[in-house]
């Protein structure tokens, strides 16, 4: 029976819906084949000698569970549901089957072998990077598909033949479009954040482009979490896969500390501030693009080596940031929702949501980004009096019970829970990329967002004079207080 037959069985039953957590999942589909048991090691897996001599030289001693889990039978061909947060070692759980399974078939041009679809650019370069050694040990070529790139740079790399192609589902579609690649000869397929891509409405792009690949090729899908429209395509493209669930709860990790820290108004710039001064690197959300730049500004005036990323920042421009973050020049990153996913930084230990997530699972993926592969992290949130209430709520949809402390700019307490201190106050110069210098004679910042990137304005709630000239006297003052306390 082929794929397609089977995947569409009518008398296949379907499992009634449950609500876990944050959003309305679907029970998981128990296989009909007994999945193979998990291993210890990866010795026990049958790789070849220059994957394992390779895992070795990257420092990955021991599989984690999920690739525990799912490697023997992914390894095996058997389509494969993985449910893991992200940093749960997904990459390569899917990567290492997939690029075992796909050595040896060499790609006609512009007819890759394997697909990886995942939402966003940065996950794309991320995983791109990630199984590049082994795909190398493997003689396989692989390429990254992404937006904001060079097009005829990414079809010349598929007409010259590439067994692995790494994409976003917008870009791989304008190629397939385009005739600069056809899927028909793609055996094994992942998709990579699945849950992202129904968020982001490219469901329609990833069903068009699943029903290209081969039809009884294999299908891994991963997710953080499972609600109706992963179900549709987990019923749609998988068939009887093996299931397996890293996180059974709401995606909560254990080695991460949760904090909820209410802030008086006219103290939530200078605690923001201090945070951002700490010792270490930091990410700091923020919910629109406008306060990220304004924020990023205001840091780097403060003496902060801070750097924005959002969707209207260019692709090179980016990609250039996230270099700098991970090589320490820049120690923090202000950013919306864009950096929720995807985004992998070795020793991060502090994530701080300045203006609070609206869903759930934002929080979860804003997280992600610290405690990564089995490590420490904390989660700070920032909230004012009156949103105290509806952001503990929020957290207990996911799975989460924080602990709540009322702080203000300058106390031991902040200090002991982020590291904050005072910042130096010498403005950043010349490190900085000049989009985000503070400009001369530029608008004093203006405060935190309150509106998601996209939604446009300034992301205030009000935005006029009175209010401008009330925060801007609020960031004189904890400017003031911050020289008081250096002695100055």
């Amino acid at each position: 029976m082929s794929r397609s037959a089977a995947t569409n069985d009518p008398a296949r039953p379907r499992e009634e819906a449950h609500t876990s957590g944050a959003a309305e999942e679907f029970a998981l589909p128990e296989p009909v084949v007994p999945a193979l048991p998990a291993v210890a090691a990866f010795g026990e897996l049958g790789l070849p000698a220059a994957v394992l001599e390779t895992l070795t030289a990257q420092g990955v001693t021991e599989p984690f569970p999920i690739q525990a889990a799912t490697l023997p039978n992914s390894l095996a061909g058997r389509d494969v549901l993985g449910r893991g947060r992200t940093g749960s070692g997904k990459t390569l759980a899917f990567g290492l089957a997939l690029l075992v399974r796909t050595a040896g078939r060499r790609a006609e041009a512009r007819k890759p072998r394997a697909l990886i679809l995942v939402p966003t650019r940065e996950l794309a370069q991320q995983v791109a990077e990630a199984l590049t050694p082994y795909a190398r040990v493997l003689n396989l070529r692989l390429a990254t598909v992404v937006g904001g790139m060079s097009i005829g740079r990414q079809a010349a790399e598929l007409r010259a033949g590439a067994e692995v192609v790494v994409a976003t589902p917008g870009r791989l579609t304008d190629l397939v479009e385009r005739r600069d690649c056809a899927l028909d000869r793609v055996r094994v397929t992942v998709l990579d954040e699945a849950d992202q891509m129904a968020d982001m409405g490219f469901l329609p792009q990833v069903t068009a482009l699943l029903d290209q690949v081969h039809p009884d090729g294999q299908r891994l899908l991963f997710s953080a979490t499972l609600d109706r429209e992963v179900d549709h395509l987990v019923r749609r493209y998988l068939h009887d896969p093996v299931v397996h669930s890293v996180d059974p709860a709401a995606g909560a990790v254990t080695t991460m500390d949760h904090h909820v820290l209410q802030v008086h108004g006219p103290d939530k710039y200078a605690t923001a501030t201090e945070i951002a001064a700490r010792d270490g690197r930091v990410i700091m959300f923020l919910d629109t693009k406008h306060a990220v730049d304004q924020f990023t500004r205001h840091l780097m005036g403060s003496g902060v080596r801070a750097a924005a990323l959002h969707s209207g920042k260019s692709q090179p421009q980016r990609s250039h940031t996230l270099s700098r973050f991970k090589s320490g020049a820049v120690t923090v990153l202000v950013a919306t929702n864009v950096a929720a996913r995807g985004l992998h930084v070795d020793d991060l230990d502090l994530v701080v949501n300045v203006d609070p997530p609206g869903e759930p699972k934002d929080y979860l993926h804003r997280g992600g980004r610290t405690a990564r592969a089995g490590e420490s992290g904390r989660v700070v949130t920032l909230v004012l009096p009156g949103q105290r209430r509806d952001v503990v709520r929020l957290l207990t949809e996911a799975g989460i019970r924080p602990q709540v402390t009322k702080v203000r700019s300058g106390e031991a307490e902040l200090s002991r829970i982020t590291g904050a201190k005072a910042p130096s106050g010498v403005p950043v110069g010349g490190s900085a990329p000049a989009e985000e210098r503070p400009k001369r004679g530029g608008a004093p910042f203006r405060g935190l967002g309150s509106r998601p990137e996209g939604s446009g304005g300034s992301g205030g709630s009000g935005g006029g004079g009175s209010r401008r000239s009330a925060e801007a006297r609020r960031l004189a003052e904890a400017r003031k207080a911050a020289r008081v306390r250096r002695g100055a």
